[in-house]
């Protein structure tokens, strides 16, 4: 292991915590220090595995749906022949996109989102990075949703008391409320997944919960409905994931667990105080606010959909082709569908439902290998990653999560946190505490970890 390569690694695995300071790195300016940081970051490993003379790959399948989402927008932005304009203006390509331009700035963004995946997933590649990581991510989750709810009490209106967004409800550093649930969703995730399979340390097992407590909190108090749902879908993922086989007694004591989780999230968001995700229940499901009358807007994406199969309007293109299908006034464009399947459909067509089956299809498969490891310590990771990226997949349902910078950058973090999971390392530990692993003759190791160990002294072609 070289400097170059610690140095890349603290640098790579930094990105996901900048861009949800960074306002959720939804702003042009923070988006392009995105690009830059993993451009960085990719000229680092390149530069490594020239002075090494050898390169290391991952060969994880769970690349390719992103890859091909990517080649798919390129493909929709080929001139096909030219039409005349509407206003006589003549020589206008024709694509597939009805927005070239934006379908072909949301390709860059996709590769750029693509290659931090990939280097992810080869820098993931000891049990000690690895314990590194999520010690990191649960800290962070801690401390940011304290802040969050400190912000909510002194600064409602003004990210960091500085920033205050026109017609946006702000929560924590995100200008959306419903982001910043998603991103607890997954930080959440982790200290709960080493809690359920008991690989946390007894004396440190009252601060995981009260750091879960504290996310849950903040997540509640944020008043995202769609996260609330998502919070539960999660536990009841946690619970189902960690409890196959092993009797009604370890399944009522998860189950007390995750209620007096909940129990103690909800106590903590009502001794604050304010709005929350459950009286919000209350309100009508139906705004008259265009920008959250979430039925109206997939009923118009239906159409939209339909007018636009097999090919799609465009991956990026979705405010162009909404627009004549818009019931109302035009006074306030809608930008997403706020429902990340729908949208799929919308831009890709049935291309983007083929892909979109392939990714899901190699999640599940992947996630539900890695959940049985048989190393305590990874299965928790592996278990707390697939309830997290869970918790989107189902929030995605509700809102556009996926397509805000810092959220998409976390869910792929997760994604290789699940994928490293399940493969063996030479310092492996068995729990948090770092116990050296059992030798135990049943212990299964997947297919994947026999093209990679955590040594980088060789070539490495995963």
């Amino acid at each position: 292991m070289t400097r170059l390569d610690k140095v890349t690694f603290y640098l790579l695995f930094a990105i996901p915590f900048l861009t949800v300071i960074a306002y959720g790195a939804v702003h042009q300016p923070l988006i392009a220090v995105f690009y830059a940081l993993v451009t960085i970051a990719a000229c680092m490993w390149v530069a490594d595995g020239m002075m090494r003379g050898k390169a290391t790959f991952s060969r994880t399948p769970l690349q390719v749906p992103l890859l091909l989402f990517g080649i798919y927008a390129l493909v929709q932005i080929i001139p096909l022949g030219t039409v005349t304009d509407p206003s006589g203006v003549s020589g206008v390509a024709r694509t597939i996109s009805v927005d070239a331009f934006s379908t072909q700035v949301t390709a860059f963004h996709i590769f750029a989102l693509c290659t931090f995946f990939s280097l992810a997933l080869i820098y993931l590649d000891s049990a000690n990075r690895l314990k590194r990581l999520v010690t990191v991510l649960t800290v962070f989750g801690f401390v940011y949703g304290f802040y969050a709810i400190l912000q909510s009490l002194l600064s409602p209106t003004k990210i960091y008391g500085i920033y205050g967004p026109a017609n946006a409800i702000p929560f924590g550093s995100f200008v959306n409320k419903h982001n910043f649930a998603a991103l607890m969703e997954m930080l959440i995730a982790i200290p709960l997944g080493l809690l359920f399979v008991g690989a946390v340390g007894r004396d440190k097992r009252l601060l995981y919960i009260v750091a879960v407590a504290l996310m849950g909190s903040s997540m509640l108090l944020s008043g995202s409905r769609g996260g609330l749902v998502a919070l539960v879908a999660e536990i009841i993922i946690l619970i189902i994931v960690t409890t196959r086989s092993r009797g009604r007694k370890n399944i009522l004591i998860k189950a007390g667990l995750a209620a007096l989780l909940l129990i103690a999230a909800i106590g903590g968001a009502i001794f604050v105080g304010g709005d929350t995700s459950l009286t919000r229940f209350t309100d009508a499901a139906a705004s008259q606010d265009i920008t959250s009358n979430r039925t109206q807007i997939w009923t118009q994406t239906l159409k939209v959909i339909a007018h636009h199969v097999p090919f799609g309007a465009g991956i990026g293109a979705y405010a162009q082709a909404y627009t004549p299908f818009d019931p109302a006034s035009g006074f306030e464009r809608v930008e997403q569908a706020h429902n990340d399947y729908l949208q799929v459909l919308a831009d890709a067509g049935l291309i983007g439902l083929v892909i979109g089956a392939l990714f899901l299809f190699l999640f599940f498969r992947t996630g539900l290998r890695n959940v049985k490891e048989g190393n305590t310590f990874r299965r928790g990771i592996a278990v707390g990653a697939f309830a997290g990226c869970c918790a989107i997949l189902v929030h995605s349902i509700f809102d556009f999560v996926l397509h805000i910078t810092a959220i998409s950058v976390m869910f792929l973090t997760f994604m290789a946190l699940l994928v490293a999971s399940g493969r063996t390392y030479e310092d492996d530990v068995e729990n948090e505490e770092g116990v050296p692993r059992s030798r135990r003759s049943g212990t299964v190791t997947p297919m994947e970890s026999r093209h990679r160990r955590s040594s980088r002294n060789s070539p490495s072609f995963e």
